[in-house]
């Protein structure tokens, strides 16, 4: 055993026993469960004061005058320390020396006359005590020092009620009221007077609350309460005031709510109805979604179709007024809220007939039209015409809306000519508009007028659109040489717009006159200048291919490579070649496949010569694909042993690096051995193939030559 005399319970040689099972315990113990464990024991150890028994006055006297010593010596140490001062006052209480308390609370507020706590312990001192009118005195002077404190109040209100001293209540709270408190003060003053049945009192109370809280939520419980006296003309009156003080800053919409639920209740729909209407017209969007969400229930509950729409509508209508307050310039808006009344016209156009419809119809007409009215007077401040293109479009739709639904073509017309009088034409125009105020007139059978106006519009501001508008007018009404002179003037004017020259061709050729078709191709590709010249002569080749005449599209075809040479021109020449024998007979089909083999040798060719290697390999690709379509008539492998074969190349780049890139060798340029680049890659080839034979390390370095010129080829 272990010596006792020894700490920690070692042996005699003061070394700590050998552990022979060093294995580690089945229930292991953290350090967190041991600090755990070491507070749990502090505070189970406090020491507490011992019950002391007092066995006569003596002891008692001696008890309580030690006591009192503690007590006085800590409110010395700690003199503003309020709850010594409680604590001590406590004491005397349970000693029953309650003139003693009186004086500890006497001396505390003499040092913290501003103590909440003081107070209410004081006055609760006094209460206990049966001391009413010291209690009194208690909370007057609490209430005098800190009368913003409202739990004096209640207390001092509570304690006169509890003795039964109503009108004491009632003063204390009316002396309350004085410093205008909180909302929650005014409804004690009125559960106070609703407990004795005094309701004018209450209505009083009420009265100047809202003058003092002009709170909706104010408001509202003086209409719960006047609805609770079962008062129904009271309660309109309540609302009524509630809405005309409280002003548009103030005004909730659960006022509303409230007082559309109310004559819901009193069932009185369409007061309700009006009440919604009123208060969604009045208030934004944004501080009204309850009360449109609740009316559109209303309106599903008491209401038809109409009314429903009625409140869809009336709520983008307030949503629509903020945008385009907020940015008049804003056109979409303007005409998302135009279309948004003519959806109400023709809603209402749905309903039937009969005197009132018609004076509804015409008052959401004249609604559109004010919206159309405020919208076109936002004029864009300066004269871009990408400002004034959303502006056009207002002006437009404002046409045709009185047009279509005002019934007022008069009206339409004078839209038209302000909308044209008001445009710059000088700077800019807007063909839409010249074309949709000519089409006005023709619907209104002044075809007279409305040439004129494009005649007008062609000499002020010429644009393509206008000309294009213009002949389609002519066409609709069948007029030939009238489209005939347009185009002409207009190829007057621009002679290089290939889409002008390719429609009047086209147009001739439908009226069968292919000699003019023909005459206008010829003329349109002698042009010196056209914007998109490939589609001219497309037009006219499909144009020659179409009459039958090959002999002059292949010669088009001749011309047009004596012009540019581009691979394009080729590759179209070889697929008409073959789809003129696609439909023929065998014999036929056969020569136009050879004719488009021609074709492409031509092209190779031509390629080859100028040096353009990648639109040779183009020109290949186009035609072995031809080889292949063509079955047992192509001759796929002829076209194969001349496609090029990628070769990696390096070369010096600018910065002096070397760099790598892919170039295209054709099988007639190895077997060129005349020419420096066939000898030079048969020799590389020959360099490859004897250093494979002899292996790694016995050649030199690379197995490339250089150029003086810094490029070095390779071979894959």
């Amino acid at each position: 055993m272990a010596d006792a005399g020894m700490p920690g319970g070692y042996g005699q040689s003061g070394r700590p026993p050998k552990i022979k099972n060093k294995n580690a315990a089945a229930v292991q113990i953290t350090a967190e469960q041991l600090i755990r464990e070491a507070y749990e024991r502090q505070g189970s150890g406090a020491q507490q004061a011992p019950r002391q028994k007092v066995l006569d006055g003596e002891e008692l006297g001696d008890y309580q005058q030690r006591r009192r010593r503690e007590f006085e010596e800590g409110v010395r140490k700690k003199r503003h320390d309020t709850g010594e001062w409680v604590r001590y006052a406590a004491w005397e209480e349970g000693q029953g020396e309650v003139a003693r308390a009186r004086s500890i609370y006497e001396r505390a507020l003499e040092v913290d006359g501003r103590s909440q706590t003081l107070y209410l312990k004081y006055a609760e001192l006094e209460a206990k005590s049966k001391n009413v009118n010291s209690a009194r005195n208690v909370y007057e002077r609490a209430i005098t020092v800190l009368p913003r404190v409202a739990q004096f109040w209640f207390r001092y209100a509570y304690m006169e009620e509890v003795l039964g001293n109503v009108m004491g209540a009632r003063e204390v709270f009316d002396r309350w009221m004085q410093w205008e408190p909180a909302e929650d003060a005014w409804m004690a003053y009125v559960k106070l007077e609703k407990r004795y049945g005094e309701a004018e009192r209450v209505r009083g109370v009420f009265e100047r609350m809202v003058h003092v809280h002009p709170q909706p939520s104010a408001w509202l419980r003086w209409a719960a309460f006047e609805e609770e006296q079962g008062d129904v003309e009271q309660v309109r009156q309540v609302f009524g005031q509630a809405i005309d003080r409280l002003g548009s800053e103030f005004l909730d919409q659960h006022v509303f709510l409230a007082f559309a639920r109310f004559e819901t209740r009193q069932d009185e729909v369409e007061r309700a109805r009006a009440i919604y209407r009123y208060a969604l017209a009045r208030l934004p969007r944004a501080r009204s979604l309850a009360l449109y969400r609740q009316y559109v229930l209303f309106e599903k509950q008491y209401g038809g179709r109409e009314q429903i729409e009625e409140v869809v509508a009336a709520g983008r209508r307030a949503e629509y007024e903020r945008g385009v307050r907020e940015d008049p310039g804003d056109y979409d808006a303007w005409l998302e809220y135009a279309r948004l009344e003519e959806s109400a016209i023709d809603g209402g156009a749905e309903g039937g007939g009969g005197s009132a419809d018609a004076l509804e119809r015409d008052a959401r007409v004249e609604r559109a039209r004010d919206v159309y009215e405020r919208a076109i007077a936002q004029t864009p401040g300066t004269a871009e015409k990408q400002l004034w293109r959303r502006y056009i479009y207002v002006w437009l739709h404002y046409a045709l809306f009185e047009e279509t639904l005002g019934l007022s073509p008069e009206r339409a017309r004078q839209v038209y000519q302000q909308c044209t009088r008001l445009v710059p034409h000088t700077r800019f125009t807007f063909a839409k508009l010249w074309l949709q105020h000519a089409w006005f007139l023709v619907r209104q059978l002044d075809l007279g007028g409305a040439r004129r106006l494009l005649g007008q519009a062609l000499g002020m501001c010429p644009k393509r659109r206008l000309f294009r508008g213009y002949v389609e007018l002519e066409i609709e009404l069948r007029e030939f040489d009238r489209v005939r002179r347009l185009y002409a003037r207009q190829l007057e004017w621009d002679a290089g717009c290939a889409v002008a020259w390719v429609e009047f061709a086209r147009l001739e050729e439908a009226l069968g006159e292919h000699e003019r078709c023909r005459a206008l191709y010829q003329a349109a590709v002698e042009q010196p200048v056209l914007d998109t010249p490939e589609v001219v002569w497309k037009a006219f080749v499909d144009f020659e291919v179409a009459q039958g005449e090959r002999d002059r599209a292949r010669a088009l075809y001749e011309r047009l490579l004596g012009i540019s040479g581009h691979v394009r021109v080729w590759l179209s020449w070889a697929r008409m070649e073959r789809s003129l024998g696609e439909k023929e007979e065998a014999a036929e089909e056969e020569e136009a496949v050879e004719r488009a083999r021609g074709v492409y040798r031509r092209a190779d060719a031509q390629m080859k010569q100028a040096g353009r290697r990648d639109e040779r390999a183009a020109v290949l690709a186009a035609w072995r694909e031809m080889e292949a379509e063509a079955g047992r008539l192509g001759d796929v492998g002829a076209v194969e042993r001349l496609a090029p074969r990628r070769v990696r190349r390096r070369r010096v780049a600018q910065d002096g690096a070397l760099e790598e890139y892919f170039d295209l060798v054709f099988p007639d340029d190895d077997g060129d051995a005349d020419g420096l680049g066939g000898a030079r890659l048969k020799l590389l080839a020959r360099a490859q193939q004897w250093k494979q034979r002899v292996g790694p390390g016995s050649g030199p370095e690379s197995g490339s030559d250089s150029d003086d010129d810094g490029e070095e080829d390779g071979v894959e």
